[in-house]
């Protein structure tokens, strides 16, 4: 059996992330034929099917499913092998992958990014947005900006500072709606909050809540931070909302007393990238970027 190339494996990983052959052919910038002819290459050189067709589309089989976290290392690594030969170590140029929460990087990192790129503009940058803890010792990106302390080994992290959440509205929903004088007054207003992916509570946890946080709770749910402000700021309801978006767009505290809590916020990278010139610039910039926002919400 010859060994099966990386251009097949490729295909295989943009199928099992796109979930389909057509999607795959769309991300890979190839024709659905030549995706589909990769699969199977790949299945005849394996010896085995790798997924399981029918009119709803392709399931599958457990041989890609072990085969999918090797994969993602592979792709991940030989994105990350682009990146370094992108631009010497020294110089100013090349690409760096930043991975950031979604309302981070929909909110908050446009203006301090825009600035960087004043400064160099021949650094290319590749912005990943996720609320899961991207893997920098896998490269899955080259920094991240993250809301809790780094626990992965062999990374440079420093913390920038507190991130201030409370609940906002806009004038208009109090005017229309009331102001609640208590948390148990929430159950006469619409509440915006999660709805499938249950996010890390204990930040609230010392928060007397008048029953458990569940979705059941929230009148307005989507798992899209970014929408959920999108929501509170087209005055839908009541949510949270980092201080400094909150001022920025006049929303309206509300129960301040009663309802507030703090992340921490870090920049890291992994520290075989120290040596690179362009990598240091951007953690540095993010590092006082990120600092001065932070100081808008104390």
């Amino acid at each position: 059996m010859s060994d099966p190339t990386w251009d097949l494996y490729q295909s295989l990983h943009a199928v099992l992330q796109a979930g389909s052959l057509s999607a795959a052919s769309r991300a890979r910038g190839l024709t659905q034929p030549t995706i589909g002819r990769h699969i199977e290459a790949l299945e005849q050189q394996l010896g085995a099917p790798l997924f399981l067709r029918s009119p709803r589309g392709l399931t599958p089989t457990d041989l890609a499913v072990s085969l999918k976290t090797h994969l993602e290392e592979m792709h991940a690594a030989a994105a990350a092998a682009l990146r370094d030969a992108s631009g010497s170590a020294d110089s100013e140029t090349g690409s760096v992958r930043i991975a950031a929460s979604l309302i981070v990087g929909v909110e908050v990192l446009p203006r301090i990014l825009a600035g960087f790129m004043e400064l160099h503009p021949n650094i290319q940058i590749e912005l990943v947005l996720s609320n899961k803890v991207e893997d920098l010792s896998r490269r899955d990106a080259d920094i991240a900006v993250r809301m809790a302390r780094p626990t992965q080994g062999a990374l440079v992290a420093r913390k920038v500072g507190m991130l201030g959440v409370g609940f906002y509205a806009t004038q208009a929903y109090l005017d229309r709606r009331g102001v609640p004088e208590s948390l148990e007054d929430l159950e006469n207003h619409t509440i915006i909050g999660f709805d499938r992916e249950r996010p890390p509570l204990e930040a609230l946890s010392g928060i007397d809540f008048p029953r458990p946080i569940t979705r059941d709770i929230f009148h307005f749910r989507t798992d899209d931070d970014a929408a959920q402000v999108s929501a509170i700021r087209a005055g839908m309801g009541i949510g949270g909302v980092q201080h400094q978006i909150a001022r920025r767009d006049g929303l309206v505290p509300v129960l301040s007393n009663a309802f507030s809590f703090q992340m921490e916020c870090w920049i890291a990278m992994h520290e075989n990238l120290k040596g690179s010139r362009r990598m240091r610039l951007m953690f540095d910039h993010l590092v006082a970027g990120l600092g001065g926002y932070l100081a808008e919400g104390r």
